[in-house]
C-alpha cells in the first residue's frame, strides 16, 4: 500500500517529523509531495525561506520517507496517479476548495482512502519564524507577527 501526503515543509520541525512518521505506518511505501514556491505563494502571504530543492532533499533524507516529488499547482490527482496512492493523508485545515474536492472524488471513485490528521498546536513553521525574528531584533524593534 502506498501512502501519499503533501506539504510545504519549509522549516522542518518535530510536528513535521511526527506527521511523516505516522504516515509511514499506514502502508509499506510512503511518498511525500513538496509544494513549489509558486504553489505556496498562491495560498500563503509568505513564500518558503528554504528553496524547494533543499526542502525536498531534507524530506528525502528521513528514513521514514521512500520517495519525494514536487508539485507545481494545487492539483493533486496527477501525483496521486503517478505514485499509485492507496491512502492520501491530509491535514485538519484541508477545506472544501475545488482542487481538494476533485482529488477526494477521484480517490473515492478508485476505492482509495483519505486519512485526515490533526496538527500539533505547539509546532509550526510560522511560530519558528516569529521566534527567530523576536530573538534577532530583541530590544531593537517592535516585533510584529509574521503571517
Amino acid at each position: 500500500m502506498t501512502v501519499y501526503t503533501v506539504g510545504t515543509f519549509d522549516l522542518l520541525h518535530i510536528g513535521h517529523l511526527d506527521l511523516l512518521e505516522y504516515c509511514a505506518t499506514l502502508g509499506n511505501r510512503f511518498v511525500v509531495g513538496v509544494a513549489s514556491d509558486e504553489v505556496v505563494a498562491s495560498y500563503k502571504k509568505n513564500v518558503p525561506v528554504i528553496p524547494l530543492v533543499q526542502r525536498m532533499r531534507m524530506i528525502k533524507a528521513l528514513k521514514c520517507v521512500d520517495d519525494v516529488l514536487s508539485y507545481d499547482s494545487l492539483e493533486y490527482i496527477t501525483n496521486c496517479k503517478e505514485v499509485d496512492a492507496d491512502i492520501f493523508v491530509i491535514g485538519e485545515d484541508w477545506g472544501d476548495k475545488s482542487h481538494n474536492i476533485e482529488v477526494e472524488k477521484y480517490l473515492k471513485s478508485q476505492g482509495k482512502k483519505i486519512v485526515q490528521v490533526s496538527y500539533n498546536p505547539q509546532t509550526s513553521s510560522t511560530k519558528i519564524k516569529q521566534n527567530v525574528v523576536a530573538q534577532t531584533y530583541k530590544g531593537k524593534y517592535i516585533v510584529q507577527d509574521i503571517i
